[in-house]
């Protein structure tokens, strides 16, 4: 069964230790994506509808917004998997041009050689989130910003970028989309009924997905996933004290197993088991 190891969970966004032997299924996620092998067998991420080698000298990298899924190639051997999600805004407050880290277009591809130096650092940040005491926020920090600017200066388009002028996302031109995505957002705690949302788009179901996809890069169905994956991380590592079921009733689920069987698709974990291994850094 595959577990969570230990998340921090911070303004930089998420870093996730999680040991996998099942497949995930396809998902997305609003912040750019690095993926290391920490230890275990080797395995392969899907990411733009080829396989991804994930070995101890590759790394996978994902746009945000870019559709993906975790392939578990080898039976009864798991693969301990260090899984960073991050935030453009926090990165932009250590380099505005990182902002561009946003984009679907940041990363030149989906799959990297990892030079010595980063293999050091990505190990390092393993070492500690492995460690059984507290690990110093500035000390999280400061290894995955030195393993970022590694990654970025290779294998990112940002020094182009910087002269591109053109929206990271078509949505951003598109009035109809834009009002369909802020809809979904604003309301992922109700049933959407995606073919009432493209009557009002004007368009056709049709029309309306083919032209969302198009300008998004998911479905609308992958945008409500991506949502509720997002906010159940964020109360997962908040430290409130409503229930689980109170979680998942608030995210639009029927039934708390559905909840349950949902998030551990999309990471693996189930959501009781992630709760207990959070670490929550703030700024204070």
């Amino acid at each position: 069964m595959s577990t969570a190891q230990r998340i921090f969970h911070g303004a930089f966004g998420r870093i996730a230790l999680l040991q996998m032997d099942t497949a995930l299924v396809p998902h997305a996620h609003s912040e750019c994506h690095v993926l290391l092998k920490a230890g275990g067998a080797d395995s392969s991420f899907a990411v733009k509808g080829h396989r991804q080698p994930l070995t101890d000298r590759t790394a996978v990298l994902v746009n945000a917004w870019e559709p993906h899924g975790y392939n578990h190639e080898v039976p009864e051997q798991p693969t301990l998997i260090l899984a960073l999600y991050i935030e453009p805004a926090w990165l932009a407050q250590m380099k505005r041009s990182l902002s561009l880290s946003a984009r679907p277009d940041f990363f030149s591809q989906p799959c990297v050689e990892l030079a010595p130096q980063m293999r050091s650092i990505s190990d390092a940040l393993i070492t500690e989130m492995m460690s059984l005491g507290t690990v110093p926020r500035e000390r999280v920090e400061e290894l995955l910003f030195s393993l970022l600017i590694h990654v970025f200066e290779r294998f990112s388009e940002w020094r182009h970028l910087t002269r591109v002028t053109t929206p990271a996302v078509a949505w951003a031109q598109d009035a109809r989309i834009r009002r369909a995505r802020e809809f979904i957002v604003n309301n992922i705690d109700q049933e959407i009924r995606l073919d009432a949302l493209a009557r009002e788009c004007g368009l056709s179901r049709a029309q309306f997905f083919h032209l969302f996809r198009r300008s998004t890069g998911v479905t609308p169905h992958m945008l409500i996933s991506t949502e509720r994956m997002r906010r159940a991380c964020e109360w997962l590592a908040s430290g409130r004290t409503g229930t689980l079921g109170q979680l998942s009733e608030s995210l639009g689920f029927s039934e708390h197993g559905h909840f349950t069987r949902f998030f551990r698709n999309h990471l693996g974990a189930a959501p009781s088991q992630y709760q207990r291994v959070v670490d929550r850094y703030t700024n204070a």
